[in-house]
């Protein structure tokens, strides 16, 4: 599943290609993918110009020009492609993404006044995208769960204390990768994070003090704006906006670099399991607390 700085290079590529874009037609293939009526999809979105593009979370928003909004959420195989002039998409695309489209994984199909069209594909039928009042947005169950953003000036470190303190008997790791704690932090990220800020994923909060915290808070923004600067992580086929791939990973220092140096203390990196998750560490840097 891609993490909040992929979804946010797919947002930033969309917002640059789709906007002030009128929809002309809307065809689905999966009503899964697609759980809306066919009354609404004609009276809110077929005529309507897109009026923006932004994130929340690892979710995309298109809010159209009619105060209504379509809510994006690639899950595992999704993908936002879209086809025009440029002939470039957005998404983490898999083989078939150069391919002519439709393909057989495109599930929604969103086609402009001027001929450009956005595909959503997704293989395995988990994602979704639906048409809803921008003012009822808020009440989805997901945002109604979803912590806040890590990333938002607003976000200070007493907040992220604060947040974290919810979850005190819980490992590091297992927190940092809860969606209701804060947003849009996955298994890159968090591995990445917790080297940075030289803590064990297994730690449980409880037992961090003030300057870990303090360490772990800027790791995490420091390691998600870099992701993003870098066009996202490129774990498979990941493409950003402009067909270009995210490099985020040639920056990494222990996501799947088991077997090779620390870049702080040269030790070897190892592979354990935490939280479920594979999880990549130094163990000379990130010793287990007593």
């Amino acid at each position: 599943m891609p993490e909040l700085p992929e979804v946010e290079t797919v947002a930033r590529g969309l917002r640059r290609l789709i906007v002030g874009k009128n929809i002309v037609k809307v065809s689905h293939d999966n009503a899964k993918s697609f759980p809306n009526s066919l009354v609404e999809v004609n009276n809110f979105m077929v005529g309507a110009n897109i009026g923006g593009v932004r994130r929340r979370a690892k979710v995309i928003i298109i809010d159209l020009d009619d105060s209504w909004s379509l809510v994006a959420h690639l899950k595992m195989t999704g993908q936002m492609v879209y086809r025009g002039e440029e002939n470039w998409g957005a998404g983490h695309p898999n083989d078939d993404f150069l391919a002519e489209l439709p393909v057989r994984a495109t599930r929604v199909q969103i086609e402009f006044s001027d001929g450009s069209k956005l595909f959503f594909n997704d293989q395995r039928k988990f994602g979704w995208m639906k048409l809803l009042p921008t003012a009822e947005i808020k009440n989805m169950p997901f945002f109604i769960k979803v912590g806040p953003e890590p990333l938002e000036d607003s976000f200070t470190l007493e907040n992220f204390i604060d947040r974290f303190k919810r979850k005190k008997r819980s490992a590091i790791k297992a927190a940092l990768l809860d969606q209701s704690v804060i947003a849009g932090v996955g298994n890159i990220y968090a591995d990445e994070s917790l080297w940075r800020a030289q803590i064990h994923p297994e730690t449980r909060v409880e037992s961090l003090d003030s300057s870990e915290f303090k360490r772990l808070y800027e790791a995490v923004r420091y390691v998600m704006n870099l992701s993003i600067e870098k066009g996202g992580s490129t774990a498979r086929n990941y493409v950003n906006a402009d067909g270009g791939k995210g490099n985020y990973l040639d920056y990494a220092n222990v996501f799947r670099k088991e077997g090779s140096l620390c870049a702080r203390c040269g030790s070897e990196i190892i592979k354990t399991r935490v939280a479920g998750r594979g999880t990549h560490i130094c163990p000379v840097c990130q010793k287990v607390k007593a």
